[in-house]
């Protein structure tokens, strides 16, 4: 499995609106929920919240990578957000977040895998300026899917 094979336009928003961390994290958990990849919002977010708890999710670069193992995730996905305007969240730069990769990944050991190599690969690409700022001015799903071709 590999980034491109979970791009899924249900869980993407390139113009998502979101005025905190809080904010962004539960509008994308629901987009996960109604797209069937989680079974319960409230389970989903909490369990993301304790990885929260472990160390900043928020990369640099206007990118946060929030992840966490939850058994409410149904099938491995990434929903991703992209906001006009920055939003507060700790960073490794010390600077806000402006696109999100949230990670929905469940508790098996196969899961746990695939999690650590969509990461890694997600990891590769963001560590890369000139992907970022692509991802960053993505107007459309197919803009964003070209920067992990």
């Amino acid at each position: 499995m590999d980034i491109k094979s979970v791009l899924d336009e249900r869980v993407i928003d390139l113009h998502m609106n979101a005025g905190d961390k809080k904010e962004a994290i539960l509008y994308l958990a629901e987009k996960l929920k109604s797209a069937g990849y989680i079974a319960d919002v409230d389970e989903y977010v909490a369990d993301i919240y304790v990885r929260e708890a472990q160390g900043q999710t928020g990369i640099g670069n206007f990118v946060a990578i929030p992840h966490g193992k939850s058994s409410s995730v149904t099938q491995v996905g990434i929903a991703i957000g992209k906001l006009d305007q920055e939003i507060q969240w700790e960073t490794l730069d010390g600077k806000g977040v402006k696109l999100i990769f949230l990670f929905a990944v469940g508790n098996d050991n196969e899961n746990a895998k695939t999690h650590l190599r969509l990461l890694a690969e997600v990891a590769r690409t963001l560590g890369n300026d000139e992907a970022v700022n692509t991802l960053l001015e993505a107007e459309s799903v197919e803009d964003l899917k070209k920067v992990f071709s």
